[in-house]
């Protein structure tokens, strides 16, 4: 198998901190790898190692079979880079932002104008790439600022944390976009906090938690770890809430979560469920939902890391000492 992206060993060091601690990543040609971990956890650290924008302090790394430290200029010519706030100039407009990465990428007036015509209506610009970036929306901008990534047409692109800070809808349009780029090949390497949308992308996900990899694999291979199945009852009555969530608690040995009107835990023998409809009848209890269905990623995250990726607040350390 062809990797794209390999890497071994990586630590990068901040005084007595380690944002990266040992990481070792493996990403074959044209798949999507997701990486998951709360903010400080290394995620982007790992990404600007990789672009070439840091040096690892130990560690080895090699995209497109180049070493990101002796053969950085080879690097960049094979990559795109999406970080987490657009880079787009304000004041030009979507076509003028285009056609000058072009010309810094060497490539004709003439070229460039073509490649910035064919990326505004890939992302569906067209009809705004005679306005300037700074009356674009917020998912607009997003949408133009990959396409800038996109100018040299990169065979790998780091899409790093690319929808935060949009809402529902232009998060769901950018994501056509990247299985678009899929579809064509390019190898992607997307770090998120939203575990949706790894669920949604990804080929293969990596969990990152200070600094080091705790877990790896498939969506559905990851939701096996957890050896559980998730059993959520909603009453029709919500003053039975309370009720249903004793009755889950002998049965199954653990305290359910009761948030949201419904009765959440996990379940680890499937046979269990026809006891808990049977008590549940007994009480007079009726359900209005019953569901037996696998772990999400956030409970696997939960149960991998301890906490939800939102919950620590620190950001990643290169981000102070930049």
């Amino acid at each position: 198998m062809t990797y794209a992206i390999q890497a071994e060993g990586l630590v990068k060091r901040y005084g007595e901190t380690r944002a990266l601690d040992g990481v070792d990543l493996l990403v074959p040609q044209g798949r999507l790898l997701g990486v998951l971990g709360p903010n400080g956890a290394g995620k982007t650290t790992a990404v600007r190692i990789l672009a070439t924008l840091l040096r690892p302090d130990a560690g080895t790394a090699l995209v497109g079979g180049y070493d990101v430290t002796s053969q950085a200029h080879q690097v960049r010519s094979l990559i795109g880079l999406t970080g987490q706030y657009a880079a787009v100039d304000e004041m030009l407009t979507g076509v003028e932002n285009l056609v000058m990465i072009g010309r810094l990428l060497g490539m004709t007036r003439a070229d460039s104008r073509a490649r910035a015509g064919e990326l505004l209506e890939r992302f569906d610009l067209s009809d705004a790439g005679g306005r300037a970036a700074k009356t674009y929306s917020g998912g607009m901008r997003r949408r133009l600022d990959l396409a800038a990534s996109l100018v040299g047409r990169p065979q790998v692109l780091f899409l790093d944390e690319p929808t935060t800070g949009l809402d529902p809808r232009s998060r769901t349009d950018l994501w056509s976009v990247v299985r678009g780029l899929m579809a064509d090949g390019v190898t992607v390497l997307l770090t998120t906090q939203y575990l949706e949308e790894a669920d949604q992308l990804a080929d293969d996900i990596v969990v990152f938690d200070h600094g080091r990899v705790i877990a790896f694999g498939t969506s559905d291979q990851l939701k096996a770890t957890t050896g559980a199945q998730v059993l959520e009852v909603r009453p029709s009555q919500a003053e039975h809430l309370d009720l249903v969530g004793k009755v889950l608690a002998d049965v199954l040995g653990e305290i359910p979560d009761l948030s949201g009107g419904r009765a959440t835990a996990s379940v680890h023998d499937p046979a269990t469920v026809p006891a808990i409809v049977r008590r549940l009848d007994e009480q007079g209890v009726i359900a209005s939902e019953l569901a037996l269905r696998k772990s999400s990623l956030d409970e696997v995250f939960l149960a991998i890391t301890g906490h939800l990726p939102e919950d620590e607040e620190t950001p990643d350390k290169e981000e102070a000492f930049a």
